[in-house]
Formats: C-alpha cells, sequence, structure tokens
C-alpha cells in the first residue's frame, strides 16, 4: 500500500520504553504508518499542528501539558485528527470530561498491545472505541453510586465519634487540629479516617474530605 493511503499516527506518551514497544505492534499492521512521536504534550500539539495526522495517540498524564489540555486546544480546530488516549487511569470524571471534549478512543494502557490496532481502525471509521475493561469498572462505579443513593443513609454506620469527626473534616480542619480539638493521638484521628473511609466505600486521597463537604448538613 503506497504511504498516501496509510493510516497516518502521530504518538505522545513520556516513557519511551512503553512507546517503542507500541509501535512494534502497530507497525505491524502494514495499514498503519507513525509519522511522529512526542514525550510532552507540548510536544505532541506541535507535531498534530504541523504533520496533521489522521490520529493522535495522547498519554493522559503527561509533562508540559496533559492529554486533556491538549485536546482542550485542538477542540475547535477544523480537521483536527481523532484522538485516543492511553491511560492508566479509568477515572469517572476524567472519561466523562474526554467525552464532552471529543474524544473517539479511550484505551487502558495494560491492554493496549491488544486493543490498539483495532482502535484506530474504529476511530478511522468515524466510530468510537472504549476498552471493555473501562466500559465495566465505570460501570460497576456507577451501580455502586447508585446503590449507594438508594440505600439507608450512609452516615447511619458511622458511630457517634466517627460523625464528630466527619463534621471536623467538613469544616476544613486536619488531623492534627482535630487531634487537639478531641484530645486524642494523631494515630487514633488517622485511624477514624480510615474507618470512615471503608465503612462509606470511599477511596482515594480527597474523597473522605468531598463526601464530609458535601453531606455536611447532614452531620
Amino acid at each position: 500500500m503506497p504511504d498516501s493511503d496509510k493510516i497516518k499516527i502521530i504518538m505522545a506518551d513520556d516513557h519511551p520504553v512503553f512507546r517503542s514497544g507500541l509501535r512494534q505492534v502497530i507497525e505491524y499492521d502494514k495499514n498503519i504508518m507513525i509519522i511522529g512521536e512526542a514525550g510532552n504534550g507540548q510536544k505532541a500539539l506541535e507535531i498534530i499542528n504541523e504533520l496533521k495526522p489522521d490520529i493522535a495517540l495522547l498519554d493522559i498524564d503527561m509533562p508540559k501539558m496533559t492529554g486533556l489540555e491538549v485536546l482542550r486546544e485542538l477542540k475547535d480546530k477544523k480537521n483536527k485528527p481523532g484522538i485516543i488516549f492511553l491511560t492508566v487511569y479509568a477515572d469517572e470524571d476524567i472519561f466523562d470530561e474526554a467525552m464532552e471534549l471529543g474524544i473517539s478512543g479511550y484505551v487502558l494502557k495494560d491492554s493496549a498491545v491488544n486493543e490498539v490496532v483495532e482502535c484506530i481502525y474504529k476511530v478511522k471509521d468515524g466510530n468510537y472505541y472504549i476498552s471493555p475493561s473501562v466500559s465495566n469498572l465505570l460501570f460497576s462505579q456507577k451501580e455502586r453510586q447508585k446503590k449507594f443513593r438508594n440505600s439507608e443513609s450512609p452516615l447511619s454506620s458511622l458511630t457517634k465519634t466517627e460523625k464528630a469527626i466527619l463534621k471536623m473534616i467538613a469544616e476544613g480542619k486536619t488531623t492534627k487540629e482535630i487531634s487537639v480539638l478531641t484530645g486524642s493521638s494523631f494515630k487514633t484521628i488517622e485511624n477514624h479516617r480510615a474507618n470512615i473511609s471503608s465503612k462509606l466505600n470511599l477511596r482515594g486521597a480527597n474523597s473522605l474530605v468531598s463526601f464530609a463537604i458535601e453531606n455536611k448538613p447532614d452531620l
């Protein structure tokens, strides 16, 4: 096949070893040609504007500009390439923002070797491609949230002490400040925070604070 008929791709990821491995997988298909690579988001945007590929494979978490920031820059441009995110994240908020910004493909790095070529063809044909593992995880998250909302108030599982600590968290107090106010050790308050998060099925550094603020009226 002449080069002019091939699907032209650029890749952007700050891990050269990952790029090299994915390049081998992609170039095994003779209908696809990688015309440029970048190790950061700023360079990715430059080569997209310069080389005008059919499709851009972008990591979300890159230096200088993230994949989402690159996508925002391209959002309103004419003849922009199809954008495929290669990511370790299966985060609902990131996924939703990417979809709003016009993402065409969303592939987890763990499964990229097996899925990226199929994704490229789907996107080139004007379709969407989402890794099945991403779809399953996001569906599970939504189901947990739905079950959580429809069940008895989640605060009912907390003890009086845990509710008091959650209220102080909602007021913006740190673990150290709560320790001083309650006369408990720093470690004890940390244990309470961990227990509260476990009971409420919260994951991530900021999830407990977010939950506390959202439910402050009920505390």
